[in-house]
């Protein structure tokens, strides 16, 4: 693919997913312990050769669209249609300013794309304009008349699951389904369709079998169970960090300015909360602390906001293709005072870790007056991190 090629992509979330049962829409519902639509948009965001993500959501559940998916780069959301096919229209008119080359058109309730088959649908529209995952059938296919009867049995051979992200030409797929919406065409079941009838040749590559759609209840059964079997290392880090005070007027404490007296003394922003989880993250991963990664030596890292090096962590941990399970801080000082604060900074930690809430504990102690934080002359913290890795050959029981 040549290096000016411009990938956009638009993903489908408009839809009420009532077959998927009570709970509300699907794609906000959490599966493996995070939202379904932030698993899918998790990698197309962080894919480095994704210039754009359009999300196409449903108009009352924008308040809920921008919380779940808090961290993650996209454009704003352009509110979906009637049908899914006028969501995509929405969405590939919302891209029209971007001027991609090729978008890649993914169902927000398929959470599991993996960044090798975003890259392969890019390559495959680079090379023939119009692609689409597939999957090959493995059970036998029957159709079935009105009576019920038997009426034949295609070759199996000759089968296959289609998936998303279906991948395009951006013009001749836009072009494709503004003469749909002209003609009053909707009845399409997905936009390879649309470019068939379109006339254009649409190829396949190769799809992934974990790349599943969540449509019943079912579905979401099976799925926490695949998750919790293929991410079955678990394994536990902790950390800790101390800064002295020093001039100022704030302090950085778990991502969040508290007006304080005094400073830290510090290279970067010295924000022990982030810090002693950065290293609890890369002690479960056996993966250095955070000098190694971020050496104090370093100008470049002078004053630098913390934040960054948490969404690092976070990074290295889902490269390795796993989660965070818990994230805990505790937070040793007399002053500032930290529990009006709790809350907030566990909303700044899930904002910037991708992490729920409900996963993010902060606590506070004192040292009864003992020891350099009794005399007020600093703050420690400790962290603990746990983590779900998949198995590797490394692995024994």
């Amino acid at each position: 693919m040549a290096k000016s090629q411009r990938t956009a992509v638009v993903l489908v979330a408009a839809g009420r997913g009532l077959r998927a049962g009570a709970g509300g829409p699907k794609q906000y519902r959490t599966i493996g312990g995070q939202p379904v639509i932030y698993r899918a948009m998790e990698s197309f965001s962080r894919h480095p050769d994704v210039c754009a993500v359009q999300p196409v959501v449903n108009l009352d559940d924008g308040a809920m669209f921008t919380t779940t998916v808090a961290g993650l780069s996209h454009e704003p959301p352009t509110n979906g249609g009637a049908t899914r096919q006028a969501s995509v229209l929405a969405g590939l008119e919302a891209l029209v300013p971007h001027q991609p080359d090729i978008v890649l058109i993914h169902d927000a309730a398929r959470p599991f794309v993996s960044q090798a088959l975003i890259s392969r649908a890019i390559e495959a529209a680079a090379r023939t304009g119009a692609a689409i995952p597939t999957i090959p059938v493995t059970d036998t296919i029957k159709l079935i008349g009105e009576a019920g009867a038997v009426e034949g049995t295609p070759e199996r051979a000759r089968l296959r699951i289609a998936q998303t992200p279906q991948s395009f030409r951006f013009d001749v797929i836009l072009e494709a389904h503004r003469r749909a919406a002209k003609e009053a065409r909707s009845d399409f079941t997905d936009d390879a369709a649309i470019a068939e009838w379109a006339g254009l040749t649409v190829t396949t590559f190769e799809g992934d079998v974990a790349n599943m759609k969540l449509t019943t209840p079912e579905d979401f059964v099976r799925e926490e169970a695949r998750l919790a079997a293929a991410l079955g290392d678990i394994r536990t880090g902790t950390g800790y960090d101390v800064h002295a005070f020093g001039d100022g007027d704030h302090v950085m404490i778990c991502g969040v300015r508290v007006p304080h007296t005094k400073g830290f003394l510090a290279h970067s922003d010295g924000d022990v909360g982030l810090h002693a989880l950065v290293d609890a993250i890369l002690g479960a991963l056996a993966d250095g602390d955070i000098g190694s990664h971020f050496p104090p030596s370093d100008p470049k890292w002078k004053g630098a906001s913390s934040d960054r090096f948490l969404k690092y962590a976070v990074e290295r941990v889902t490269a390795r293709g796993g989660r965070i399970a818990n994230l805990e801080v505790t937070l040793i000082c007399e002053r500032p005072k930290i529990g009006p604060l709790r809350d907030t900074m566990r909303a700044r930690i899930a904002e910037i870790s991708g992490v729920d809430i409900s996963r993010i504990a902060v606590k506070a102690t004192t040292s009864e007056r003992l020891g350099f934080t009794g005399r007020e002359e600093g703050i420690a913290a400790t962290a603990s991190a746990t983590i779900r890795l998949p198995f590797d050959k490394n692995w024994s029981a």
